[in-house]
């Protein structure tokens, strides 16, 4: 009984061992600066927390895997006794917004990389027009769905030229930054750019054969079939762009904080086996808490000062989304990837940092997050036009399905290849406000900082 004893504790120190060995190794210079203390109860949640997302990412994989199976087969045995779906003239449009997807997000990054200048105002000004293109495409449809689809897409074309208009005065600082921050990208950038984009491409395929069939089935189930579907290339997509952000922030991160360079393939085996669990569960809040605190600021602008109870009824919700926001935002995948720590902890500790700096307001003023987001408008409006034009020609009835199906792939598509500008203005930021005295930031912060202190005075 002893000698079990022994072995199995000899088993239990050296396995304990190899784990720690396979930890990411951190500079000590950098474990400094992680907090002294953290309760247990706090680290043990969140290490639970971690566990449970990372499970649940993969099971939910599994789940829509077997139901996109189930609906395929099912949709084949339904269309060999009914010929009403004709997948012909479905999927050829579909599968070639998924191909002009890649193309257009690869260009669009490319663009980004080399010339920061063209690619925020192509971003700002293309964005309307095309989305508007999209409102008018589906308004020729002619059905009551795509009248209103249309109708909502002419509206959001409205916005963005408002809201191009309103931040043109920031475009300067903003391609400043972006240039600055991505002049000098990881090595083997492209290649983990193309590795998601493949891995993307063939998701999306597999998904839209479910779509295909759930379209064919007629059943009264369609909608939910189909927001099934949706959701998980939502959060999916926003995963692999999330590994490619994390891998990314930290060699970033760990080059403009304490001038060290990390191998690219080694960061990103270390994101895809100890940094998943915070990514999952960031991929679902920060997109959630973004639509929260937009809404905010929109029903807060709207609101004005005219009307004493829409006033105080849009600070409330201001406040609250502010609160929120400190405990999910996209500044701390930096954290993530630099100190491998939970996603809440990092999101907090990063705003509290941008605080204590002074760069909260220029934070809020940012238009990193809109470029990208913009650019996802503008190239899934792109595939829309043209998925949506070709559906249109050969079968009228799929072209409103086609086209909004074509956007989601377009906009998620370019996302995640447009992830590693946007990690890279993120450690920017994140690194300048641990230390604003380094040599290895220039003067553009500093400037703007100048620049609205003198418009507030």
């Amino acid at each position: 009984m002893e000698l079990h004893s022994t072995s199995a504790t000899s088993k239990n120190i050296q396995r304990e061992v190899q784990e720690e060995e396979d930890r990411p190794s951190f500079p000590n210079h950098i474990k400094a600066q992680e907090p002294s203390i953290i309760p247990t109860e706090t680290a043990t949640a969140g290490k639970f927390l971690r566990r449970l997302f990372t499970i649940l990412f993969y099971l939910h994989l599994i789940l829509i895997a077997i139901f996109v199976l189930f609906l395929t087969l099912y949709g084949l045995i339904s269309t060999s006794r009914n010929h009403h779906f004709q997948p012909l003239k479905f999927y050829p449009p579909l599968l070639t917004s998924t191909a002009c997807s890649a193309i257009v997000a690869f260009i669009w990054q490319w663009v980004t990389g080399s010339s920061p200048s063209k690619a925020i105002k192509a971003a700002f000004w293309l964005s309307p027009l095309l989305t508007c293109a999209v409102g008018v495409l589906l308004v020729s449809v002619g059905s009551a769905q795509s009248l209103a689809t249309g109708v909502v897409a002419v509206i959001c074309a409205l916005i963005q030229s408002l809201y191009a208009c309103w931040v043109s005065p920031r475009f300067e600082y903003a391609i400043r930054i972006l240039s600055v921050s991505t002049a000098f990208p990881p090595a083997k950038t492209t290649m983990l750019v193309l590795q998601s984009i493949f891995i993307s491409i063939l998701y999306s395929c597999f998904l839209v054969s479910g779509i295909g069939r759930a379209t064919a089935t007629r059943s009264s189930l369609n909608v939910l079939f189909h927001s099934v579907i949706l959701l998980s290339m939502a959060w999916t997509m926003q995963v692999i762009k999330n590994i490619l952000l994390v891998t990314v922030s930290r060699i970033k991160y760990m080059h403009f904080a304490w001038g060290t360079d990390i191998d690219t393939p080694k960061a990103f085996r270390d994101t895809l086996k100890h940094l998943m669990g915070s990514i999952c569960f960031g991929s679902i809040l920060v997109p959630v808490l973004g639509v929260i605190r937009g809404s905010a600021r929109g029903m807060k602008l709207v609101a004005g000062d005219t009307d004493e109870f829409l006033f105080s009824c849009a600070n409330c919700y201001a406040g609250m989304a502010s609160t929120l926001v400190m405990y999910g935002n996209r500044w701390g995948f930096v954290h993530v990837g630099g100190y491998d720590k939970g996603f809440v902890q990092a999101s907090s500790d990063t705003w509290e940092m941008f605080r204590s700096a002074g760069l909260k307001e220029l934070i809020d003023l940012d238009l990193t997050g809109s470029f990208c987001f913009l650019s996802g408008v503008a190239a899934g409006a792109i595939c829309s036009l043209a998925s949506g034009t070709w559906a249109l020609a050969i079968h009228k009835s799929y072209a409103t399905e086609v086209s909004i199906y074509a956007f989601f792939i377009g906009y998620f598509m370019c996302r995640i290849a447009m992830a590693w500008p946007q990690a890279c203005v993120s450690s920017y930021y994140v690194a300048y406000a641990e230390n604003p005295e380094s040599v290895r930031f220039d003067s553009t912060i500093p400037v703007r900082l100048d620049e609205l202190q003198r418009f507030q005075a």
